[in-house]
């Protein structure tokens, strides 16, 4: 199954990407254009500087350095570093979903549906560490705002089981929340790249409250090679200067 292209997820490139720098003289931007693409920067920057140095040691001067985006134009985007996190993280998780829903919408039933939609998940996080660093991990430290966006993302998650046979309440909820706990642990310990290995297992924990053990076994199976989704990824900067 094909996904469809979208925007790249934050960090999938580097803040400062050459192809992104903005030029100057008689074709040069709109106002807006320029806003627009020193959004996309900051958003990438954010989340490699997070990744990297962690939510508390990330400084506004970091990020900005990281994008080639002066302060001033990252407060005339921003209220501070929690609003930029914020708007990145609605950003990239809104790209994880609708890759999601994609997946989920093209498949022939519920059960395979909401495996290839897990499995875009997992493959997602796992082609942009950075990302899934900052998402899932340091989205603890980044205040309560934040998390309260972490609580309303797992509750979109229920869209994947609206087609599942009847349930007692809770139980979606308990199962959302036992792939994020796995997610979680493989990222904190650095295993993001290992993230689609979860796939069987995942799959089956996923199935067997639904359709009992014996058919959510089948999800054990070894998954076909080469499936995976991988974002579009930035080289390093080249020294190009950006304004």
């Amino acid at each position: 199954m094909k996904n469809p292209v979208v925007s790249p997820l934050p960090g999938a490139r580097a803040g400062r990407d050459p192809a992104r720098a903005i030029k100057r003289g008689p074709r040069s931007m709109t106002p807006e254009a320029v806003a627009a693409t020193q959004r996309e920067r900051l958003h990438d920057a954010l989340v490699h500087t997070v990744a990297e140095k962690g939510w508390a040691n990330a400084r506004v001067s970091d990020i900005c350095a990281a994008a080639g985006v002066t302060r001033p134009a990252f407060y005339a985007l921003f209220a501070g570093k929690e609003d930029a996190f914020l708007d990145t993280y609605r950003h990239g998780t809104g790209v994880v979903l609708r890759l999601m829903d994609e997946a989920y919408a093209s498949a022939g039933d519920w059960r395979s549906g909401a495996r290839a939609a897990l499995k875009v998940l997992l493959d997602v996080l796992a082609s942009v560490p950075a990302f899934a660093t900052m998402a899932i991990v340091e989205i603890d430290a980044a205040g309560p705002l934040a998390r309260r966006e972490r609580t309303e993302l797992l509750g979109r998650f229920a869209r994947f089981f609206a087609e599942a046979p009847d349930v007692p309440d809770g139980l979606v909820d308990a199962v959302v929340g036992g792939i994020y706990s796995a997610i979680y642990g493989h990222v904190c310990a650095g295993r993001v790249a290992a993230l689609p290995e979860l796939l069987p297992t995942l799959g089956y924990f996923m199935m067997a409250p639904f359709v009992g053990r014996d058919a959510a076994a089948a999800e054990l199976v070894e998954r076909p090679a080469g499936e995976r989704v991988v974002a579009p990824c930035a080289t390093l900067d080249t020294g190009e200067v950006f304004h």
